[in-house]
């Protein structure tokens, strides 16, 4: 990652406004069962995909929207929530229990999520900068490095 400072990082929306868009796209999702704010990536764009959790500590379902890159079998994703300083919800969840499913503009998969290390780290964050130019910048804002998830096939 860049050794770029939040002062000289991309300029975001507020904070209010970054989680009323996510709330109204997650219901909008709901609403329309995937059809209306569910799309595909490429190699150009990122897509979007809806994750179902089970809540670390309420043991409940949980769903999110979520950004995603496919790589061969896998599918990745930043946990940056909205690019504010704490985890977000659905990254901390998969950490107590990584095995989820996945919806995405195909169809329903069955995953495990671990975080990326090292090498693999590396390439998937180069993947994402490619399409995103401010990744480096908006990851400055953050007090912590930023996980890649990896969803394997289950």
């Amino acid at each position: 990652m860049a050794a770029t400072t939040a002062e000289h990082s991309p300029r975001l929306p507020p904070r209010w406004f970054i989680r009323t868009f996510w709330v109204v796209h997650r219901a909008l999702v709901r609403l329309t069962g995937g059809r209306v704010g569910l799309w595909r990536a490429t190699e150009k764009r990122w897509g979007t995909m809806w994750i179902r959790t089970v809540g670390r500590r309420s043991g409940r379902p949980r769903n999110a929207v979520i950004a995603y890159l496919e790589d061969g079998p896998n599918v990745t994703a930043m946990a940056m929530n909205g690019w504010a300083p704490p985890e977000p919800a659905w990254w901390l969840n998969l950490q107590a229990h990584p095995e989820t499913t996945l919806i995405l503009p195909d169809g329903p998969r069955r995953v495990r999520a671990r975080a990326a290390a090292g090498a693999e780290r590396a390439r998937l964050w180069a993947r994402w900068g490619a399409i995103d130019k401010g990744l480096d910048g908006y990851a400055a804002r953050r007090p912590h490095e930023t996980a890649v998830v990896v969803f394997e096939p289950r």
